[in-house]
This record gives C-alpha cells, structure tokens and sequence, in this order.
C-alpha cells in the first residue's frame, strides 16, 4: 500500500511538471512570436503607454523638418483568440476597408500574430475601440515620415521596414541616428538650405517639361566654407512610399553616385594647371587647324569649325575650341596635366558626408596621347557632378582644395571646414582664369547666364554620352548628350559654385539648355541673400 502511494505522488508530479514544460514550449517556443508582439504593444484600451525608443530627427539648415518620428497606429489580430469569425472579419472589412473575404481567410489562419493594417487613421482607431473584440488590438509603432515628399529624397534615403537606414544620409549616418536603449539617436542639421533646394528642384522639373531631360542635377555650393546649400536631383521620388518605386536606381544619389563626361566645362582644370605652370598666359595665341591628328585618331572642334587667325587662350574658352585645349596641354605635357588632374581630386573621393563613387580612370593612366589629348576637353574622362563642383570651388578661392560637405551640425558638434590642401593653384593662376571665365559669359557661349551688375564666370559643356554610359556594350559615343554649366557668382567675390547639368535635353547645347537655367539659379540666389551687385549699369 505504502510503494502504491509513493507512485502515485510521483505520476502526479510528473504529469503536473510535464503540464508546465507544455505549457512552456507552448509559451516561449509555439507562441513566442504573438506574446513577443503583445509585449511590445498595448490591449485596446492602452493605446496611449507605448513606449517607443526616439531615431534621431534630420532638419534642413533654417530648422525645416526633412525626417522626423511619428507614432503610427495599427491594428493587429490574434487569430487563435476570435471567437466568432466571420462576425469579426465582416466588422473589420466594414471599419478597414478591407475585402472582407481576405479578412475572413485571415481570422481563419493559423496565424498567431498578424498586422492587418498600418498607419490607421483617427477615426478608425475610435471605431475599433468601440468594437471592444477578443483577439483584436491596437498598437503603435515608431514610423518616419518624410513630410517634404519627394524634395531632397535622395539626399535623406529612407527606412526600411525593419527601421533600418537605407540610402542616402538614413543609411550613412544610421548608427548615430538609431536610437539606443538608454540614449536616443541624435539629431543631424543640414547645410541645404530649404528654399535654395526647392527652388532647384522646381527648375529640374520644369526642365523636364519644357525641355524633355532624362535627368539632371543643380549642386550649388560655398567655395569658401565647402557647404552645400542645395543637391538637387532629378527623377526623384516620395520615401514614404519607397515600396512603390519599380528601379530601385532612383534611390542613388546621381550628384555623388553617378559618373558622366563633363565635356568642356573640363577645359578650365586643363587651363588652370597650364596658367599655374607659366607655359600660357590668358593672351597666348595659337592657330586652330581645325582638325590635329594625334596617330591614327583625328580631333575636331565642335561641328567641325574651324576658326582662323590668332585665337588667344580666353578666345579657347570663349568659343569652346576643342583644338585649344589639346594644344593647352600638350604645352602642359602628359604628366604635369595628369598630375593637375589629380591635384583637383578626380581620382579620389571628394570626402562627403554621404555615399559617393569615383572613377580611378585608368584608362588616362595608361598613358596614350590620345587620352591626354581628349581628357584636356573632358571626354574620355570620368567624374561626378560634385568632383567637378569641388574643383571649381579651388579656381573661385584663389586655390585651396576645401572638402565639402552637407552637415553643420550632429546633436551639439558642429561641423568645421576641412582644408585638404593649400595652393592647389596660385592666387594669380586663379585670379587670371576668373576674369577668362567671366570673359566666356560677357562674351562668349556663356552669354544667356549675364546678369547685368553682376561678373559670373562660368563654362559650358556639351558631351556625347557614350554607349557604355548607356548600359551598351559598344565602343564610341551615341547621338544622345550631357549639357552643362559650371560657375561661380559674383566672379570676384564668389559665394557659390554652381553646376546645371541635364540629360539629354532636346536642344542642341548646352547654351539653350543648362545655361539659361543656371542664370534663374543665380539670379533667385542673388535675390534671396541680397548680395550687392559689383557695378551699376549706365542708361
């Protein structure tokens, strides 16, 4: 009798312990997503204790938000807890809007935990607490919104649906943003200047209405301090709506990401290194032959023109003589050009704050003559829009390479200018190459950028795309073009560089295309930080 009671004690211990494990695995292994989701949630009635940890916010200069947190109500079901199902999917589709037949296979589902609708709106909220069902909840959940839309997309990226940064400064900057359990993420302040970015991107648009671009950027920056007042893109689009865009290559920013062939807008650099080096002055003359024969390859000037007598080098940039430019740096020679080229950072990085590509352009550091010859006019070169708005900024402040940058300030730390190196040219090399620059917009192809009261000087560029550009794999270049116009106002005590560059434009150069638009550009920034004009206008 006695053995009989002690095994009885120990089967009832053992089926209580078992009942426990049970329930244990059922708990933490079987449901341990629906308790995990409970947990980071509330019931019905507390919708307002959710505790959310805070992603640091991202403002423009002036204090516009561009990324900040929101708390987006949801709602989510628990079908293993409805009692009565098609009652609840039939109120459910009724307050959602919501097919109710989907609804219904829902409820039916094995699921143990299920969002069924994001970003809920007041009124449905209200509703489904009247509602008052088992197995029905309302959370909130930490979202990001983007209230300016689409302006600046590709400079902010977005969050995915894990939160994770993706793109642009959400992706860069995402560990300092992500907020941590005991600190929140800290907040990022911008150099862009909102009004400056809209009114660039507006112009983008109209470009693509009036003039039919496939895209193009405006980057305007200090050539002083290195920031960034606008980086303005085109297409862009709305990151609150990321998961609608179908090429995903419109989340790169095509300012820093994207490589092209600058054209003549080059021709200053090739310039700069030959007035840095004493072998031309502004007034050194040369004859243009129309056609120079380097081997097997011939050069030609734009629509094969010739232009006959004593051309000086101003007249090069004035008149966009491609002859000129090889003839620049053939009295330059290969590997000073080269080493200019370098100098001016178009070999490297420009040090942004966000995710940049470069090209090493190895195929002007294999040596040919004709790579030199075509680099000096800027084909057969790489460089992205910003390196070239970099190298301007060291003709514009008398010859210092300055890094750029889009942050003035993370939480309380302020960023500083970060002088890479002085004297990349000398003060008279860029004094000189201003006043012929400003010689091409009194003068020459640059005249529709004319401001009167204002010096500019700046340098158009048309390029041939090339079909490797173009995702071809073929040699050569296709009819399609790059039109762009790269300068700094006012000339002599410059406040910004600025590059208009558009994708193939329906006009012939960039004269009708970029050039127009980059004086809108200046001039609404001549208006808009009230900079006093260099000379007044007699009659």
């Amino acid at each position: 009798m006695k053995q009989w009671r002690i095994n009885f004690v120990l089967i009832v211990i053992l089926l209580f312990g078992g009942y426990i494990l049970s329930n244990l695995f059922f708990i933490q292994v079987l449901n341990s997503d629906f308790y995990r989701a409970l947990s980071k949630g509330q019931a019905l009635y507390n919708l307002e204790e959710t505790v959310i940890e805070s992603r640091g916010e991202i403002f423009f200069k002036g204090g516009e938000p561009l990324a900040v947190n929101v708390e987006w109500p949801l709602v989510a079901i628990s079908p293993i807890e409805i009692e009565d199902k098609e009652n609840t999917s039939f109120k459910l589709a009724t307050i959602l809007e919501i097919d109710q037949d989907y609804l219904l296979e829902k409820v039916n589902g094995d699921d143990i935990y299920l969002i069924l609708k994001r970003k809920i709106s007041q009124n449905e909220v209200e509703k489904l607490k009247e509602l008052d069902i088992k197995g029905v909840y309302l959370q909130k959940e930490l979202g990001r919104y983007y209230p300016q839309e689409d302006l600046a997309s590709q400079l902010v990226g977005f969050l995915n649906a894990e939160g994770i940064g993706q793109y642009g400064l959400e992706e860069y900057y995402d560990d300092i943003l992500r907020g941590q359990r005991k600190e929140a993420g800290k907040d990022i302040y911008l150099t862009i200047d909102y009004a400056v970015q809209f009114t660039a991107e507006q112009l983008l648009k109209i470009a693509k209405e009036d003039l039919k671009i496939e895209g193009g950027e405006i980057v305007i920056m200090n050539p002083i301090t290195g920031e960034i007042v606008a980086m303005a893109t085109y297409p862009n689009f709305n990151p609150n709506n990321y998961s609608e865009v179908s090429d995903i290559s419109i989340f790169q920013n095509s300012a820093t990401q994207n490589l092209f062939e600058p054209g003549s807008i080059f021709k200053p650099i090739t310039m700069a290194g030959a007035l840095d080096m004493g072998v031309i002055t502004p007034n050194t003359t040369y004859e243009d032959p129309g056609i120079m024969q380097i081997g097997k390859w011939p050069i030609y000037n734009y629509e094969r023109r010739i232009y006959p007598g004593l051309t000086t080098m101003t007249q090069v940039l004035e008149k966009s003589i491609n002859t000129g430019a090889v003839f620049v740096e053939q009295k330059l020679g290969n590997s000073n050009f080269l080493e200019y080229v370098e100098d001016f950072g178009f070999f490297e990085p420009t040090g942004i704050d966000l995710e940049e590509t470069y090209s090493e352009n190895k195929e002007l550091r294999k040596g040919y003559e004709v790579s030199f010859a075509t680099a000096a006019f800027g084909q057969g070169i790489e460089v992205t829009p910003l390196q070239l708005v970099k190298a301007f900024s060291v003709i514009a402040n008398g010859g210092d390479l300055i890094e750029p940058h889009i942050i003035s300030r993370i939480g309380k730390k302020e960023t500083k200018l970060k002088v890479l190196e002085n004297g990349i040219i000398s003060e008279k090399a860029s004094s000189q190459l201003t006043a012929m620059l400003v010689s091409v917009v009194e003068k020459g192809y640059g005249k529709p950028a004319r401001i009167p009261g204002y010096y500019i000087g700046g340098k158009t560029g048309t390029a041939q795309m090339s079909w490797s550009s173009l995702g071809i794999n073929k040699s050569g270049y296709s009819d399609k073009t790059w039109q762009s116009f790269l300068g700094f106002a006012p000339a002599f005590d410059p406040q910004f560089v600025i590059l208009v560059k558009m994708n193939n434009p329906q006009t012939k150069t960039a004269e009708f295309s970029a050039v127009p638009n980059f004086k809108k550009m200046v001039k609404y920034l001549i208006d808009y930080y009230q900079i006093a004009p260099d000379y007044t206008e007699s009659g």
